[in-house]
């Protein structure tokens, strides 16, 4: 590990990327939850695709199975 300007540690890259990778994987986990609670209170895929920031289409297409 390396010290950066500021003196604080740098983390080892694949170290860092092991992290990185289990953070998103969670964040996916924590998204389609959301996702599948906000169908179960009525939310149409419109309004779910707007704060995704993807289309209605993308949004059924990638959490519409068995909603």
């Amino acid at each position: 590990m390396t010290e950066t300007a500021i003196g604080a540690a740098d983390p080892d890259p694949l170290t860092e990327l092991l992290e990185i990778s289990k953070e998103r994987a969670t964040l996916e986990r924590r998204q389609e939850v959301a996702v599948r609670r906000a169908r179960n209170h009525g939310y149409s895929w419109a309004s779910i695709a707007m704060f995704l920031g993807v289309s209605r289409q993308a949004a059924h297409k990638r959490y519409g199975r068995g909603t």
